[in-house]
């Protein structure tokens, strides 16, 4: 039986696509993006980095596999909405305990499928990421418009995110100790780092130089997260203080924060890199890595002249900056995710990396 359209999205250039709802009801404002990913649409909802945005899944069946509770990346999702072609409401799926859509109705997540999801996904694509409205079917464009332009989007994301508190993630036989600093960290960044001998106290994004030198790290990671790097200054303030006097990696907008700490600049790409399909070179050895990425900020390449810094890694598609590495400093940095999930297992030597550049650190 084919369902009526009871909901519609509206932009902020005034086009507008039906659908029908599933998850939780409601209006909603938020920024739209679009993800190429073919599989991971869980981790992709539980992502800290979606905090205030509508996902445009490219991919045209979501929801077949349901939900696993194994397979979450926060403990809470803050993702506004998802966006689909086709939604399955009857997952096939031995791990699942439910549908994708009583998840997303539990956490307050809005729903639209039966949308032309490649018209939408190439509409972003061209004219870049906008604001977005989801409301019901009735509601007419300039209505529509007139709501969008009433609000704006929140800047602060990564203060939404961080741990309020500071918590400990140990490992089975630990090794090194690690202070990351979350700004929306993944768990399966945790779960990478536990699995390579290091205990992990994990930060509030605000947390200052001294008290995290008051843990005595063996080294210090900046996490992924949410919205404009700049807007994250305690985070950039700490990677300055701290830079030169432990191993620093940092991933996406820790990437970024690294970046800005040296005193170079970021910016907004068009439409952003979101999928698990990203050519990235590594400059270093000359071998392509297919990536998982999440991101709407690049840093600026002309403004690392004097910083230090060196470009080590490069997307395939567009040339952007994909990694960064002071040798001397002991710090480096990707804007893609090594933990890949969902995405390919590449990358996942940085990880690797980070251990070893603990170990000469301890052995200076």
């Amino acid at each position: 039986m084919i369902r009526p359209y009871d909901r519609k999205i509206i932009l902020e250039d005034g086009t507008s696509y039906p659908g029908c709802g599933f998850g939780a009801q409601g209006d909603r404002v938020a920024e739209i993006v679009f993800n190429t990913s073919m599989a991971g649409y869980q981790e992709i909802l539980s992502d800290p980095s979606y905090t205030g945005q509508a996902v445009v899944m490219t991919y045209p069946l979501i929801g077949n596999y349901g939900i696993c509770p194994e397979d979450f990346e926060t403990e809470r999702p803050t993702v506004t909405a998802m966006i689909v072609h086709e939604y399955n409401n009857t997952p096939s799926n031995f791990r699942s305990t439910q549908s994708l859509g009583e998840a997303m109705e539990r956490f307050d997540i809005a729903g639209v499928s039966g949308v032309d999801t490649r018209s939408l996904a190439m509409h972003i694509r061209d004219k870049g990421t906008c604001k977005v409205l989801i409301t019901g079917a009735d509601v007419s464009p300039a209505e529509g418009l007139s709501k969008l332009q009433a609000l704006t989007l929140p800047r602060d994301q990564v203060s939404q995110v961080s741990t309020p508190s500071i918590r400990f993630s140990p490992a089975p036989s630990p090794r090194f100790h690690v202070a990351a600093v979350d700004c929306g960290m993944k768990e399966d960044i945790v779960r990478s780092l536990n699995a390579r001998g290091c205990d992990v106290t994990i930060l509030p994004w605000n947390t200052t130089a001294e008290t995290l030198k008051a843990l005595h790290p063996d080294g210090v990671f900046l996490s992924n997260g949410p919205g404009d790097p700049q807007d994250a200054k305690p985070v950039i303030e700490l990677a300055a203080c701290i830079r030169g006097k432990y191993p620093l990696f940092g991933i996406c907008l820790g990437h970024q924060i690294i970046a800005l700490s040296y005193g170079a600049r970021t910016y907004k790409l068009k439409f952003g890199h979101r999928g698990g399909n990203h050519p990235v070179k590594n400059l270093l050895t000359g071998k392509v890595e297919i990536t998982s990425q999440n991101h709407s900020y690049a840093v600026d390449e002309k403004s690392l002249a004097g910083s230090g810094l060196t470009v080590t890694h490069r997307n395939l598609l567009d040339n952007t900056v994909e990694g960064l590495a002071h040798p001397s400093d002991r710090v480096f940095s990707v804007q893609y995710h090594p933990e890949s999930a969902p995405g390919p297992q590449d990358s996942a030597y940085l990880f690797d990396q980070f251990i070893a550049m603990m170990e000469d650190a301890a052995n200076a």
